[in-house]
């Protein structure tokens, strides 16, 4: 069992306004799971009753379109906690959440969270504004999609997962999607995406090996993005 107060997920979520008994009380109730690359931690419609943090890994948060197509709503990483909104809304999950890599995350059963949020001011706070923040970040991301092109949004895509999730050793960037996911990502058909890329990597912009993807001028991305 892992200490609750010494956990990256407290340091970035709401749980950093939780006292040191608060934080034990979890730690007494909470369930750690690993989830395996491809594993979902949760799907839409189900009804989580809790929520999930994300102590190490990343998971795709997507959601089903009428197409019958997987939609990436937002990747979520290590200090993250996934469920907040419905368990708050009191609705099943609006997102499916699926390992990108093996994960460790913890589940806190809603009825603790829930005392939490009653009585710990600072935290029902800190938990409204993540709810919010990823709302502002949805209109943004909309009103990237029906403002900018393709060619703009695969650029910012690709800069994005470049700073939020860093790269390996060898320069190309760690978060591996599938084209098909970057495609959803970036709202096109796969097969506009796949020839965006091969356009970037002809130009210099980025290397492709196999499914890797290395970006050879940020300042060119950042310049096609705005």
């Amino acid at each position: 069992m892992g200490k609750c107060e010494q956990c990256i997920v407290r340091q970035f979520s709401a749980l950093k306004a939780l006292s040191k008994e608060e934080l034990l009380r979890m730690a007494d109730c909470k369930t750690s799971y690993t989830i395996k690359k491809g594993e979902s931690i949760f799907e839409e419609g189900e009804t989580t009753n809790g929520v999930f943090c994300v102590k190490d890994g990343v998971c795709k948060m997507t959601k089903l379109s009428a197409n019958g197509k997987d939609q990436i709503v937002k990747l979520a990483k290590s200090g993250e906690l996934l469920g907040q909104r419905s368990m708050i809304s009191d609705e099943p999950a609006n997102l499916s959440a699926v390992a990108l890599e093996d994960m460790e995350v913890c589940f806190v059963p809603k009825s603790e969270i829930m005392q939490f949020f009653n009585q710990n001011n600072q935290f029902s706070m800190n938990m409204m504004k993540t709810i919010c923040g990823d709302l502002k970040d949805a209109d943004d991301h909309m009103v990237s999609m029906a403002q900018k092109s393709v060619k703009e949004r695969l650029a910012e895509t690709l800069l994005y997962l470049h700073d939020s999730f860093g790269t390996n050793a060898d320069g190309s960037l760690r978060i591996q999607l599938s084209r098909e996911e970057l495609a959803g990502m970036i709202g096109t058909a796969t097969e506009s995406c796949i020839r965006l890329l091969s356009e970037f990597n002809k130009n210099g912009w980025v290397d492709l090996t196999g499914k890797k993807i290395t970006i050879k001028n940020k300042n060119q991305l950042k310049k096609i993005s705005e």
